[in-house]
């Protein structure tokens, strides 16, 4: 879990540095911020989701990924979960001068932030490697990336992107933890199709760091494991992953 670490330190400098920068912009500097981001992680977006040999496979892990997603409602989990954060750790929020609601700031930056540096085939590769081998060049290569990212999130979003340490901590650790096993079982066509269904994640959260839309974008992270149990599905039936 050593690039596990070094991310979460990364994020904390980062995001730490923010702050600082963050509460000496203008407003409309701070929104410029979060769209150029918003930019940023759509590329990002669409470089993964073309990845895909068969776009039949993130398409039908999308739709039953987001039923469950919202029958299970992680979005409303994932936000009363940031509340919580917010009340134990940031202290009684107070009215904004530009009337923002401090505790929704709180909650967007860190859910915002939390999937950013946690959807990406970095996060499941790098903690995969990192897990089976303790090779965790790729999660120090992400360390950097999330570092920037965090100091211009915090600029943006304020405190509530610090706390996206936890989400890190709890899901690459878990894949660290779990690659051992799952490292083993998961084929580069399970890998390529997870990838390329988490770019298509990045590419909705990008239309609510543009100001676009806002999908409930947590509610679609089931579909990041049905995407690679798919492919696993195929191989075992010998149903043709990729078309001729």
């Amino acid at each position: 879990m050593i690039g596990t670490l070094i991310n979460m330190i990364t994020v904390a400098i980062g995001s730490s540095t923010g702050l600082l920068i963050g509460e000496r912009l203008p407003e409309r500097i701070q929104q410029s911020v979060v769209t150029g981001l918003g930019l940023v992680t759509l590329t990002v977006g669409l470089q993964n989701a073309l990845q895909t040999g068969n776009i039949i496979i993130p398409l039908l892990s999308i739709g039953p990924g987001v039923i469950l997603g919202e029958m299970l409602d992680i979005d409303g989990w994932l936000n009363a979960f940031g509340g919580w954060l917010q009340s134990r750790f940031a202290g009684q929020p107070q009215a904004a001068a530009n009337g923002d609601d401090p505790r929704a700031r709180f909650i967007n930056g860190f859910v915002t932030a939390s999937l950013v540096f946690c959807i990406g085939p970095l996060t499941f590769i790098g903690s995969i490697q990192d897990g089976m081998t303790g090779d965790y060049q790729l999660l120090a290569i992400k360390s950097v990336l999330d570092g920037f990212a965090s100091l211009a999130f915090a600029s943006a979003m304020g405190i509530g992107v610090t706390f996206s340490i936890i989400t890190i901590l709890v899901l690459q650790g878990g894949l660290a933890l779990l690659g051992t096993v799952a490292g083993e079982v998961m084929s580069a066509a399970m890998i390529t199709e997870m990838t390329a269904t988490g770019g298509l994640l990045l590419i909705g959260l990008s239309l609510v760091l543009l100001d676009v839309k806002q999908p409930r974008m947590a509610n679609f992270l089931p579909a990041l494991v049905i995407a690679p149990l798919l492919v696993a599905l195929g191989e075992a039936l010998g149903i043709p992953i990729y078309p001729l």
